[in-house]
């Protein structure tokens, strides 16, 4: 589908949904603060039809974005952090390599060992094999590697490190990624799982990790 093809028989034009889902994404600002946002510029929509931009849109920018992204390292610095959905705790699986690049994620309710096998699966699907995996002391992680080393999912040969030092870097990055208050919580999963998608989508495009200009060219 081409990308103009995706606002076909929208009620509002592309350069007014691009910007209002692009804002949510990548500032503190909620819907409702969008909406006052978009009242000043003379363009009258509620705040849940910005919310059911955000859900339609990002898949879709997110698989367009993805075709241009720039291989990340080899050291991968795993850590989980969490949010709240519905008012309950669900954790956020996380990787970004040493210079900061987001490797991959997961949104699970569970925090074992299974998630975690999900959440490495998921990465090295995505970008291949790492060199070495920093990990901080949670016996879950490193059982999950153990285990997906035995079934062959990651080759023997990567490295593990436990060490709270390396993992400094994704720690901080955590910071860009929570900024569910001023969104007012999750709902659904299922929703919180594509918002965050949207969010980690605008620090990659922040942090440079794709072909930027080609992925422009093509949007």
């Amino acid at each position: 589908m081409r990308a103009l093809d995706l606002f076909k028989g929208r009620h509002f034009d592309q350069e007014i949904i691009v910007p209002c889902v692009r804002w949510y994404l990548r500032f503190k600002l909620s819907s409702r603060d969008l909406v006052q946002r978009m009242v000043e510029r003379g363009i009258a929509l509620t705040h849940m039809t910005i919310l059911r931009w955000v859900q339609r849109y990002v898949p879709e920018f997110e698989k367009r974005w993805n075709k241009y992204s720039r291989p990340v390292g080899g050291s991968w610095r795993c850590d989980e952090t969490y949010i709240k959905v519905k008012g309950r705790w669900t954790y956020l699986y996380r990787a970004v390599d040493k210079l900061g690049r987001t490797e991959d994620f997961l949104l699970s309710e569970p925090r074992d060992v299974t998630a975690a096998k999900r959440f490495f699966s998921k990465a090295i699907e995505k970008h291949g094999t790492p060199r070495v995996i920093p990990l901080d002391a949670y016996a879950a992680s490193h059982r999950a590697v153990t285990e997906l080393k035995s079934m062959g999912t990651i080759a023997r040969r990567v490295g593990i490190r436990s060490s709270k030092y390396l993992n400094n870097i994704v720690e901080q990055d955590h910071r860009r990624i929570k900024r569910i208050r001023p969104m007012l919580g999750f709902k659904r999963f299922e929703t919180a799982a594509i918002t965050i998608s949207g969010i980690e989508l605008t620090e990659k495009i922040r942090k440079r990790s794709s072909r930027l200009e080609a992925c422009r060219a093509e949007l």
